[in-house]
């Protein structure tokens, strides 16, 4: 049975938000750390509205692409360590560090 694009692509809006809301930065201030911390969350947030974007005009399959890549950053930074995350394994493919 194929992916029911309009399911796949709700799920994975809703977790790219909880994504979003739940990774807390954790370099300290003024690091090089703090600076990559911050353009992955700016990443993942920004490919958070194009994907919105791509919903309001109609364009699910950009949507999906769109939400699937801002929670590629956030899970690349989680994996770097320049975010804690929950031990929630359906947000994150790594190991809780909280």
């Amino acid at each position: 049975m194929p992916a029911d694009l309009q399911e796949k692509t709700d799920r994975y809006e809703s977790l790219l938000e909880a994504a979003v809301e739940a990774a807390e930065p954790v370099p300290a201030q003024g690091t090089p750390l703090e600076t990559v911390a911050m353009e992955f969350m700016e990443m993942a947030v920004s490919y958070l509205e194009d994907g919105r974007h791509f919903r309001a005009t109609d364009d699910p399959v950009n949507a999906l692409a769109a939400f699937s890549y801002g929670h590629a950053w956030l899970d690349a930074g989680a994996r770097l360590g320049v975010f804690s995350v929950p031990a929630d394994t359906e947000l994150f493919t790594v190991e809780p560090t909280r």
